[in-house]
């Protein structure tokens, strides 16, 4: 880490930790210098290893000047990453099946049923990649929307499985700012009987304060991420050109 990174005044993150990137055969001073993902001490925010493919499609994705079509394709890149870690969070029980020659193979399989909802609309880009890695996936939507005024947010629409309270959850949105939006979309979830800890929540971009609040909040639900950012701007947004306005 790098004589930038600054811890912050509460102990709890380090500010814009920068590391040396790629191959572990290459000596480090040829290796160049990236930032990487602040660290945070909450249990329950798991960030996906800071390789160099994550850090090169974090790239594209943060550049005002990737085009739209290949801002799409890398970050579905990124969130099929996304998706594959957190079904290694879900609970699995002993499987034994038999192979085409006759053997026993001690396996697993995924315990209860998993489906997705989107927090719209944005959470909907985050769909095809869940359906890339589990066949015929329910979704569910909803709708939050926040107040530009008071950056409270608002509930307006959902619409969920019948059995939703039966199943495991997977929680898409790609931006974790003030975390208003996810909580209350977790809030929600609730009402419907969805246990807390069968709720994973997936985004590409989350600011140390959105982490803090939904840790603090619902110690309980996993987040999975792929980039803990320095902190929110003035507008209590995450600072990504191109996440906020994909041309």
């Amino acid at each position: 880490m790098s004589k930038q990174s600054k811890p912050q005044t509460d102990g709890v993150t380090q500010r814009a930790p920068s590391e040396n990137l790629g191959p572990d055969y290459k000596p480090t001073e040829q290796k160049p210098e990236a930032t990487v993902s602040t660290k945070v001490s909450h249990d329950n925010v798991t960030i996906l290893p800071q390789t160099p493919q994550l850090i090169a499609l974090l790239t594209m994705i943060r550049d005002k000047g990737t085009n739209r079509a290949d801002f799409i394709f890398y970050s579905n890149r990124i969130n099929r990453l996304l998706v594959e870690e957190a079904l290694n969070h879900l609970p699995v029980l002993p499987h034994t099946v038999t192979t085409p020659v006759g053997r026993s193979y001690a396996g697993v399989k995924f315990e209860g049923k998993i489906c997705g909802v989107s927090i719209m609309r944005a959470g909907e880009a985050m769909e095809q990649a869940l359906r890339e890695c589990c066949r015929s996936v329910r979704i569910g939507k909803i709708l939050i929307q926040r107040d530009e005024e008071t950056s409270m947010p608002r509930l307006f629409y959902d619409k969920l499985p019948e059995d939703i309270k039966d199943r495991w959850v997977l929680l898409l949105d790609p931006m974790l700012a003030t975390g208003g939006s996810a909580l209350m979309a977790v809030d929600v979830l609730r009402s419907r009987g969805v246990p807390e800890e069968h709720i994973c929540f997936l985004n590409l971009i989350a600011s140390p304060e959105g982490a803090a609040n939904f840790a603090q909040k619902f110690p309980k639900v996993r987040i999975v991420t792929a980039f803990v950012d320095e902190g929110l701007n003035e507008k209590k947004y995450v600072d990504l050109t191109n996440c906020n306005n994909p041309r």
